[in-house]
């Protein structure tokens, strides 16, 4: 990471987090409240658990649902040494974890075992629901995100997500092995920066890695160059509010609503809203107005005007434009 002063770069070295004097808790505590620095904008995710407590009284850090109805382990090392210095491998510590989960058969059973202590151990952070009791509020939260995502299965796979500041070649092998084998689990890179008495936390994905052929740039019958536009779609990263912003699809001064709620906001010119609390981006907006972790941006933010959601409108013009190349080559 470099600082530009005077038009010239600085290099920001990073530091560790054991220099910073944080704890592996403080991590957890910073992803617990800001799942979405893990799983972008394009994924609902609602955690559901912390420090979960297992039979052999192991303790996983945290817990929680994706938009597909699967339960999303995340496991947390402060630094490479305490990766190395553990007994039990991190990976390994997690698919016992994760097989733990895959017994769980039912939302009533999540809750029960899971969500409502959860909600419980933070009900400060539920006051608009205090009337209830924190069974009653899981139940009412959980009961809302599957409705909402369209969720008609419950837990039939599991997802492990591992960060760590720096990690050692043993998991990174280990992982890319079971990812060759179908088991859903990603490695985090968190690395921290200190600027003066600011840290800057840098977070990307490392496993599993991106699929070269991704890049690549097909050579059609006719002789001429055209991008796997499909796999363009679904496998890289989609264009973001600032893009559908200079395409027009909407402008700043649009209404923007949360889709299945009144609650509404104004697009500003730099991509976030104006809600009642204050402008914000569009991703810290609907996580008040849902009250989950994570929420899938431009699927859950409604177009006043037209209607129809951000993804919807980005799909549009998207296909659009593949017809036009298509229809020119």
């Amino acid at each position: 990471m470099y600082i530009i002063k005077n038009k010239q770069p600085s290099k920001i070295e990073t530091t560790t987090f054991a220099d910073l004097h944080m704890k592996e808790s403080d991590i957890e505590e910073i992803l617990r409240q800001n799942v979405d620095m893990l799983c972008d904008d394009e994924e609902s995710m609602l955690i559901i658990g912390q420090q979960v407590k297992n039979e052999s009284n192991g303790r996983s850090d945290l817990t929680a649902i994706d938009n597909e109805g699967d339960i999303v382990l995340i496991e947390i090392k402060r630094d490479k040494a305490d990766i190395v210095g553990r007994k039990e491998a991190f990976e390994f510590q997690a698919i016992r974890y994760a097989a733990g989960y895959a017994t769980i058969r039912s939302t009533d059973e999540l809750i029960q075992n899971i969500f409502a202590p959860y909600v419980e151990k933070h009900i400060e952070e539920f006051r608009q629901q205090t009337a209830l009791n924190s069974s009653e509020i899981a139940k009412r939260l959980l009961s809302d995100f599957v409705e909402l995502n369209n969720i008609t299965a419950f837990n039939t796979r599991q997802r492990i997500i591992l960060v760590a500041s720096e990690f050692d070649d043993q998991t990174l092998s280990a992982v890319a092995w079971l990812n060759s084998n179908q088991v859903d689990i990603s490695c985090y890179q968190i690395c921290a920066y200190k600027l003066n008495d600011d840290v800057l936390l840098d977070i990307k994905k490392i496993l599993p890695v991106v699929d070269c052929e991704d890049f690549y740039v097909n050579v059609t019958k006719k002789g001429s160059l055209q991008k796997d536009r499909k796999k363009d779609i679904s496998r890289r990263s989609l264009p973001k509010i600032d893009s559908l912003i200079e395409w027009k699809l909407v402008e700043p001064g649009d209404i923007i609503t949360a889709k299945g709620r009144i609650d509404e906001a104004v697009l500003q010119e730099n991509g976030q809203v104006k809600a009642k609390e204050g402008i914000m981006s569009i991703q810290q907006w609907l996580k008040r107005v849902f009250g989950w972790s994570s929420v899938e941006t431009y699927a859950f933010s409604v177009d006043k005007k037209s209607g129809k959601t951000l993804s919807e409108l980005r799909q549009e013009y998207m296909e659009k434009v593949d017809a036009i190349n298509t229809a020119a080559e």
